[in-house]
């Protein structure tokens, strides 16, 4: 029922720009890893000091794992990975500032951090009954059933165009403090944090791109069976 001829027009794209997303993210963070700043700071200190500089009471901590780095409200800790924390390199600069951006947003109350995290119950929802009614409306016959599955699963896209205004404000951010505390000094730096964040914001965009697609490809199936009844 779902894997057929459309799906692959579908989703052969958007796996396809997803792929090429991760890829120019490992790229662009491998080539600016490897350059450090003359700040001499690592990620950890950088964020410490950004931190105290907007006052800030977040806990910085490393995690394990390779680019898991984030910001949890709920514990107020700014997670970095080991290597963004130990790292001087203008990547691991500009992810640390990007994940102080998020606890700026959190602490100013920021309007679509907000909606971000009202929106992560009805995803999560989503992610399985979405599949249970459209599996049933397929079933029974039901398109009206089937159809409200498809808008269950709409929640995924709302919550991946909900993002991007949070990740690419929290770049802006993390630009913005880096260049004003003097942690990123010259051109090539500054060049070096731009591509760095700009690389991980077309993961957001890829990752939008894919749930719309997945969402119209859902569509699809049903307006065919509607067309059969």
């Amino acid at each position: 029922m779902y894997l057929n001829s459309s799906y692959l027009i579908f989703m052969v794209p958007a796996f396809l720009i997803m792929m090429l997303a991760q890829w120019y993210v490992n790229s662009t963070y491998s080539r600016w890893s490897r350059v450090p700043g003359r700040s001499g700071l690592t990620g950890a200190q950088a964020a410490q000091k950004l931190a105290q500089r907007g006052g800030l009471n977040v806990s910085i901590e490393q995690v394990a794992g390779r680019m898991s780095d984030h910001y949890d409200p709920r514990s107020k800790a700014l997670r970095l990975s080991q290597g963004v924390a130990q790292s001087t390199s203008v990547a691991a600069l500009a992810i640390a500032a990007h994940e102080l951006g998020h606890a700026m947003q959190d602490k100013e109350d920021y309007g679509p951090l907000r909606l971000r995290a009202a929106l992560v119950p009805m995803v999560n929802i989503g992610s399985w009954l979405g599949w249970i009614l459209l599996m049933a409306g397929f079933a029974l016959n039901f398109t009206e059933l089937a159809w409200l599955g498809v808008i269950v699963f709409a929640g995924g896209a709302v919550f991946a165009l909900a993002t991007l205004p949070v990740e690419l404000d929290a770049s802006a951010r993390a630009r913005r403090l880096l260049a004003d505390t003097g942690i990123i000094i010259g051109q090539e730096e500054q060049s070096g944090v731009s591509k760095v964040l700009n690389a991980a914001a077309l993961t957001y965009v890829a990752a939008l791109f894919t749930a719309v697609m997945q969402l119209l490809y859902y569509a699809s199936l049903v307006l065919g069976m509607g067309r059969r009844r």
